[in-house]
């Protein structure tokens, strides 16, 4: 058993992820290393924060440095990046998608092309052409060693009408199939194989969500993602899809929602019992000078009844030039603990690329914080 359910209380749970580099507790959220890296952290601060998993992305590091060289010089990604943590991979479908619209702008050629056998793509920096199968995805990522893999899926964009979302859905579920199946070949004889995911699609559709859970669960992974809830929809649609979708998913199997988010919507999904998150959004929003910053002691919140928390501040504004106080008192990161707000504005107002980092640390902070609050909260 790979997951096991430690409390159950209220529509919430924790548990142990228990993969081949390790045991991780859950719900949890991940880092996003998108090229073999947490931008300007180094892994080790990843690991003082407290973080057991990041995520790494299989189209990214295909293109480069190249899977062939991770796997003949590092044995995998872990060595490469040097975290010997549990790393969680991407199957790369969502990036080929959401990329192949630049592509098409950056070179005047067709982004994508869908098959029945795969996805013809064009490289979003140089206008190369690739073709990826669903095979050829968890090859990738059977050679980074990733200890959870996902499977190739499409992902349509919102507005997606029903026809469109259906066809998609369909696909992604005979993707999923081939997914498992040469899964199940390569890893036959492996004595510490990864798990392997599955993805819900479905766009905004009850019908269709249900379908893809039932279809998905029917294959039988190791845990359920569900995707699509990051491209574009309107975010007050998350609580409804959850209310779709995890009814028909198996209960003692990991959940994950993909892409998303931000506190309020990890704690809607931690609470609705999701045990899996990944986002952008930490590192992203500490690179553009936004903060996220505690409204009271984060020992003292109850996330269930408290939902106004915290605030997000833009410390690039003139406003703060002057402002002597600390980053957040509620925060003991060494940014907050040893910097004021003036400096922090100076930093970003001269482009000090330390301002980026100092940034992006204390978000992560902020983020690691809510996890642990959560788990506490369903104790």
């Amino acid at each position: 058993m790979s997951f096991e359910i430690t409390r159950n209380i209220r529509d919430g749970r924790l548990g142990n992820l228990k993969t081949k580099s390790g045991i991780i507790k859950t719900p949890l959220f991940m880092p996003i290393a998108t090229r073999g890296v947490v931008k300007t952290i180094l892994p080790e601060e990843i690991e003082k924060i407290g973080f057991e998993m990041v995520l790494g992305n299989t189209y990214h590091l295909w293109l480069k440095p190249g899977t062939k060289l991770i796997k003949k010089y590092f044995k995998g990604l872990h060595s490469f990046m040097n975290w010997n943590k549990p790393i969680l991979t991407d199957s790369g479908g969502f990036q080929i998608f959401s990329l192949g619209e630049r592509a098409r702008i950056n070179f005047g050629k067709s982004g994508v092309k869908l098959t029945e056998k795969g996805v013809y793509f064009t490289n979003h920096e140089n206008g190369d052409k690739y073709f990826m199968t669903p095979e050829d995805s968890i090859q990738i990522q059977l050679d980074l060693d990733a200890d959870i893999i996902m499977c190739l899926d499409e992902c349509p964009s919102y507005p997606c009408d029903h026809e469109r979302a259906k066809k998609s859905l369909e696909l992604t579920i005979r993707w999923a199939k081939r997914c498992k199946d040469y899964f199940d070949k390569k890893t036959r004889v492996s004595r510490k194989k990864p798990l392997l995911f599955g993805i819900v699609q479905g766009s905004n559709y009850k019908d269709l969500r249900i379908k893809s859970a039932k279809d998905l669960v029917e294959i039988g992974f190791d845990g359920y993602a569900i995707g699509g809830v990051a491209v574009g929809e309107p975010r007050e649609k998350l609580a409804e899809i959850l209310k779709w979708t995890l009814p028909y998913l198996p209960k003692d199997k990991p959940r994950y929602l993909m892409g998303l988010g931000r506190p309020e919507e990890i704690v809607t999904g931690v609470l609705t019992g999701i045990d899996m998150f990944d986002c952008v959004i930490p590192t992203r929003e500490g690179r553009h000078g936004r903060l996220f910053a505690w409204k009271k002691d984060p020992n003292k919140i109850n996330l269930i009844t408290d939902k106004d928390f915290y605030d997000s501040i833009n410390f690039k504004k003139a406003c703060y030039k002057d402002d002597l106080n600390k980053i957040n008192e509620f925060c003991k990161c060494p940014l907050c603990q040893n910097f004021s707000r003036a400096y922090l504005r100076h930093l970003f107002s001269v482009g000090e690329p330390l301002a980026t980092r100092l940034a992006s640390l204390h978000n992560l902070n902020f983020y690691y914080k809510l996890m642990k609050v959560l788990r506490k909260t369903n104790e």
